[in-house]
């Protein structure tokens, strides 16, 4: 069965057809979100809990350890590695990759919940979870700093209205504050005096906690009329600690302010972040999940100058790190090399069909089946990334393979004296099932890609697909348009004299020349080319083995803007360092 014949006699529906497809693939080019990198989710939890004043040892004893064990217990569970800093403990659990990221949310808040009863009373928060993505990197990193506010009120001012500016922004997937803290009131005893009034830290901790209570106060129920309480026992000011009572000597009140400093302060004064040697708060901004990165960036970098005419005077916004600057250069050079690789395609089909005809016939197939790859791509949910566009450079000659197969066949019968559409039909039909067959033999090659498991199947799964889209795409144009193209334009070469084509015509007669009196030595010497294809087997496996190997290559994405450093310091790192 000829199965090219139906487009063979219906040119202009082949033809309306190859337009369709080359719409649907230029609108698929013009949605694809763009990624260094295909989208791989990790499905990873990090649990974060906090007890300030409380040393690396007391973490990992008190907090760390009594989560790690309801947590280990949770199925899927890949790996769970925990650190216990100053007043900080954080634990991140990786799971399966077919591990749904929502149904292990569900298991860590049990487990939290379990673990519930042996964690201390004095915690201030309770642990808390979020769903992390360890490949995923800040797409733009903003810098806030001054000198007339404080980092207490640019951290205030990043909470309350940066990040929310941004978080509505599309794309945006998240908003992580960097540097900023919340306040809070510190109160520094003096324990010498402390101990002079026969008084205790837990003394201390019992009148503060007795007299900053937020809490219902009850209501006054009469026959007429019902009156609620609403009163707030929170103190705010530290003026008001001052003025604390801790206990009586003497018949005498001792205030906070007799046995210690009260001043106001941050939540946590051991992390902090500098740009360019000034303190700031920084604000890491994350993509969604498919989220176009290039147009996500514009649409932030949209919102910077309305974020700029609502901030006090004296505050500055700069852009420390634009990631897409890294992602447009590389996109954009792979781009070029899959250009000037159709270019170099067509101009060596050209050489060796030696006819404008043909090489305009396969110069529509390539593109056309590349083209059309994107609009399947972007149907799959596939991004335009470098893994994606290397496996369109690569599948260059995969497609044009096809186009060339069914051109020199129908060719050669033009050749015969046929007339170009008897030729198209015979052609076609004697070649038909081997380009289907070569198309099976290739996607056969990458089957082992596409069930590969773990990380690395995850991310070349994509390349993978992407090369066999190509090559069945150009499999189906080169059955249908490839044909008809041939039956309507493709003449019988002329003798050539001179020009281009009859010089293309001599230099192949020279390659068939060399190539038989090669071929001829190399029969002639059989038992030294099969010296030879072992020695270079047996360098192929010693290379292999001594070549370093590593996941991607090594990338530089350093900028020349600034550099912020979000710092976490311990008891004896010096308060004046940073950046």
């Amino acid at each position: 069965m000829n199965v090219s014949s139906l487009f063979i006699s219906r040119p202009i529906a082949t033809s309306l057809l190859g337009v369709a497809v080359l719409l649907g693939g230029i609108l698929g080019f013009l949605f694809l979100p763009v990624a260094p990198l295909p989208q791989v989710d990790f499905p990873t939890i990090q649990v974060t809990t906090q007890l300030p004043g409380a040393d690396p040892d007391t973490m990992a004893a008190l907090v760390t350890a009594p989560l790690e064990r309801p947590l280990g217990q949770i199925p899927s569970l890949a790996s769970m590695t925990s650190s216990s800093a100053f007043g900080i403990s954080q634990i991140t659990l990786q799971f399966d990759l077919g591990r749904d990221i929502d149904g292990a949310a569900q298991d860590v808040q049990a487990a939290i919940n379990a673990a519930g009863s042996t964690l201390p009373r004095t915690l201030p928060y309770p642990p808390t979870y979020s769903k992390v993505n360890p490949a995923d990197t800040p797409i733009v990193t903003l810098a806030l700093r001054s000198n007339s506010y404080s980092i207490r009120e640019l951290s205030d001012f990043a909470d309350t209205m940066m990040a929310q500016r941004l978080s509505e922004v599309s794309g945006v997937g998240d908003v992580n504050i960097q540097g900023g803290v919340k306040p809070a009131i510190r109160i520094q005893v003096d324990l010498p005096r402390l101990a002079s009034y026969g008084l205790a830290l837990e003394d201390i901790r019992s009148a503060i906690t007795n007299a900053s209570v937020a809490g219902a106060k009850g209501s006054l129920d009469g026959t007429q009329q019902s009156f609620t309480l609403a009163a707030n026992d929170q103190i705010v000011d530290p003026n008001i600690y001052r003025s604390v009572i801790v206990a009586y000597r003497n018949s005498a009140p001792v205030q906070l302010k007799d046995v210690a400093t009260v001043v106001e302060g941050l939540e946590n004064n051991r992390v902090g972040a500098w740009y360019q040697g000034q303190p700031a708060v920084i604000l890491d901004i994350m993509r969604q999940p498919g989220a176009n990165v290039i147009q996500t960036v514009e649409n932030v970098l949209q919102q910077i100058p309305k974020l700029k005419q609502a901030m006090p005077a004296g505050v500055s916004l700069d852009i420390v790190n634009d990631r897409t600057e890294t992602i447009r250069a590389s996109i954009h050079d792979v781009q070029w090399t899959l250009v000037i690789s159709i270019g170099l395609v067509i101009l060596v089909v050209l050489l060796f069909l030696r006819t404008m005809t043909a090489t305009f016939i396969a110069g529509v197939a390539l593109p056309l089946s590349l083209i059309a790859t994107f609009g399947v791509m972007w149907f799959a949910g596939f991004s335009l990334d470098n893994l994606s566009l290397m496996a369109l450079t690569i599948g260059t000659g995969f497609v044009v393979d096809d186009a060339i197969v069914m051109i020199e066949n129908i060719a050669r019968h033009i050749e015969e004296g046929e007339n170009p559409m008897q030729a198209a039909l015979k052609g076609a039909g004697e070649i038909g099932f081997t380009i289907i067959s070569l198309t099976v033999s290739l996607v056969a090659v990458f089957i082992p890609l596409l069930f590969m498991t773990g990380i690395v199947g995850r991310m070349f799964r994509e390349f993978a697909l992407t090369l066999t889209i190509a090559v069945v795409v150009s499999a189906v144009v080169s059955l249908t348009l490839t044909p008809m193209m041939c039956a309507r334009i493709l003449r019988k070469p002329k003798e050539r004299e001179g020009g281009f084509l009859a010089g293309a015509d001599r230099f192949t007669d020279w390659m068939i020349e060399g190539y038989r009196r090669s071929l001829v030595w190399a029969v002639d010497r059989s038992a030294l080319m099969l010296l030879v294809t072992v020695v270079t087997l047996a360098a192929t496996i010693a290379l292999y083995i001594v070549i370093p190997k590593g996941f991607l290559p090594a990338q530089d994405h350093r900028r020349h803007r600034g550099r912020a450093d979000d710092l976490l310091r311990d008891d004896e790192a010096d308060p004046g360092l940073g950046g």
